[in-house]
């Protein structure tokens, strides 16, 4: 594995071919599968610092968008995944374990040197699977980028959750919409920081509302008596 200096902008101890492999096959690994429509792609910028904050409602979404958003990307990752396979590979694309529901500083400070070092960081606010509609957010990543400088980028993703009470879909439909970049609230403190959550919630469930439009009726979620794919 390589040392800090040959990538600044993947965490120390990470490999810099090993990550760009896994973004490679990570680029076409998921269109079989499903009909992927990105809307706004763009609008990630090419480099500098970026805090990328993104709504989760499946297993699927982190590595579909590592491998889709055509720039290195370090994820943090729920601790749990880094068992087995996972666990000897995770660490050597450059992704950061996190320990969800307790103080745990090492994975934003590696984050924070990303940052600095120009890359992308990527975090689900939300802090947990559910059905993405980013009604609330944890603090993580507004700290990162009011630490940092970093623009946020907000992404959100629809299709890729199976509908509780439906069965099992063929290729369905999943759209990816990106956000205009945006700074975060500067203001000190505590309550500067719960301002720049907000914001960056806000940001994500406006997003969220405007793919739902987008999407035209399509929805992730059905009644109980309904069944069948999209």
């Amino acid at each position: 594995m390589s040392g800090r200096g040959g990538a600044p902008d993947l965490p120390a101890g990470s490999s810099p071919a090993f990550h760009d492999l896994a973004r490679w096959v990570g680029s076409w690994l998921f269109r079989p599968v499903y009909r992927l429509r990105w809307h706004g792609e763009r609008q990630v910028p090419a480099q500098g610092p970026v805090v990328l904050v993104a709504n989760h409602s499946a297993l699927v979404d982190g590595p579909m968008l590592f491998g889709m958003l055509g720039r290195r990307a370090v994820f943090l990752v729920k601790q749990e995944m880094f068992r087995g396979a996972a666990g000897w590979a995770l660490p050597r694309i450059g992704q950061l374990p996190v320990r969800r529901g307790e103080p745990d500083r090492a994975p934003l400070l590696a984050a924070q040197r990303v940052l600095r070092g120009g890359g992308l960081v990527a975090v689900f606010p939300e802090g947990t699977r559910g059905v993405g509609d980013a009604t609330e957010a944890r603090n993580g990543a507004a700290w990162l980028a009011r630490s940092t400088g970093a623009l946020v980028v907000p992404v959100v993703c629809r299709g890729t959750r199976r509908p509780k009470g439906s069965a099992r879909r063929f290729r369905p439909r999943v759209d990816i919409l990106v956000g205009e970049p945006f700074a975060v609230s500067t203001e000190r403190g505590r309550a500067g920081l719960a301002a720049a959550t907000e914001q960056v919630r806000v940001a994500l469930a406006n997003l969220v509302g405007e793919l739902d439009g987008l999407r035209g009726g399509v929805t992730d979620r059905v009644e109980p008596s309904e069944h069948g794919g999209e």
